[in-house]
């Protein structure tokens, strides 16, 4: 049986896959796999049954690839193609160890940067002590805050940098216009993260002389790195080959079939772990083909 990928559908054109996936999707199809459709805005409404509903009976085993869902969602979204004689190959439990930082954190604690957490509800606003003891776990100096799965680091100075995690006036500000800005999509709670200093590439973007992180995004599957693409923030196109030696041991340890490593280049050399997610919800730099992702899911 073809391998099956199941897509978001657009939502305007609702027998199509969403325009974002559509060139990927085309190359699934030309690699010899089969595309099923889900309802991204019916499964985010919780009504799994009509998310599902375009997908065929019986379909075997499939991937997700679209938009990033939370782990409770995706465990209903397993649950309800099961039904139908689909089993997603990433299951809810691996879904959330890749996608959710206190799940993949213990594996990569040796090569990314120092990071503690707390439960927090979206809109709940922790106390000022609670913050303080939190950051003192960290080592001293500068921080920076996110969710399990995000941060806001294009609101780099209002709610994410924290300059001094001693203080905790700015500590607490930082973190509560984060929780603000978040709304409804604080994802598990409040991570608080030692801050590293990465190199930069210096490219010339529109007469304007720009400085971006030197990063890199690592497909693995099964243990295995398969794809090297830019970081999909990134504004240029680059082609840097990080060191994967210290990064595949816990790539193993993780255990989980897909999943991607956002890896930067320290200011001191060393190539270090920014982030860890489920490869069906990460994202492609806009420079990269989309044949050798899809040849990789369909493949043998």
């Amino acid at each position: 049986m073809p391998m099956s990928v199941l897509y978001c559908r657009d939502p305007l054109r609702p027998r199509r896959v969403d325009e974002h996936f559509a060139p990927e999707a085309q190359e699934v199809r030309a690699c010899g796999g089969t595309v099923g459709l889900i309802d991204h805005d019916s499964l985010s409404r919780g009504d799994v049954r009509q998310a599902v509903a375009q997908v065929p009976v019986g379909l075997g085993h499939a991937w997700y690839r679209g938009w990033m869902i939370p782990s409770d969602q995706y465990a209903a979204l397993a649950e309800a193609l099961s039904r139908r004689g689909t089993e997603l190959l990433v299951t809810p439990e691996q879904y959330r160890t890749a996608h959710e930082l206190p799940g993949w954190y213990p594996m990569f604690v040796d090569i990314t940067p120092a990071s503690v957490w707390r439960p927090t509800k979206p809109g709940e606003m922790s106390r000022v002590d609670d913050l303080a003891a939190l950051a003192e776990l960290l080592p001293p100096g500068s921080g920076i805050v996110k969710d399990y799965v995000k941060s806001r680091k294009h609101e780099w100075e209002q709610a994410c940098f924290i300059p001094d995690l001693a203080d905790v006036v700015e500590l607490t500000r930082v973190v509560q216009r984060f929780v603000e800005l978040q709304e409804d999509f604080l994802a598990g709670g409040i991570v608080l993260r030692a801050f590293e200093a990465f190199s930069k590439l210096e490219s010339v973007l529109e007469s304007v002389l720009e400085s971006v992180a030197a990063e890199v995004r690592v497909w693995w599957l099964d243990g295995e790195p398969r794809l090297l693409t830019p970081h999909p923030d990134s504004p240029i196109q680059h082609r840097l080959v990080p060191d994967l030696d210290h990064v595949t041991p816990a790539v193993r340890r993780l255990g989980c079939r897909f999943v991607t490593t956002d890896v930067a280049l320290r200011s001191d050399g060393a190539w270090r772990v920014v982030e860890v997610g489920d490869g069906q919800v990460s994202d492609l730099h806009r420079s990269s083909g989309r044949g050798e992702l899809a040849a990789m899911l369909v493949g043998p």
